[in-house]
């Protein structure tokens, strides 16, 4: 079963950005969607929570060069 988890990222400025975010997150093993909207400075993650843990996306937008605030 999929969860849902939406963080709160900061320091996206472009669609660039964005796409740099999704990209970090749909690397990681068990993320099974991504939906980085830069308007709301969110990204909203489907993911196995038998596979993927918060603290492992909030290190890929950091690796990334953004900051997850929330």
């Amino acid at each position: 079963m999929l969860e849902i988890v939406t963080l709160d990222i900061s320091g996206m400025v472009c669609g660039g950005c964005a796409s740099s975010v999704t990209q970090a997150l749909q690397a990681l093993p068990g993320v099974a969607q991504v939906d980085v909207s830069l308007g709301e400075a969110k990204a909203k993650i489907h993911f196995d929570p038998a596979l993927a843990q918060i603290e492992q996306f909030k290190s890929a937008v950091a690796r990334a060069g953004y900051q997850v605030t929330a």
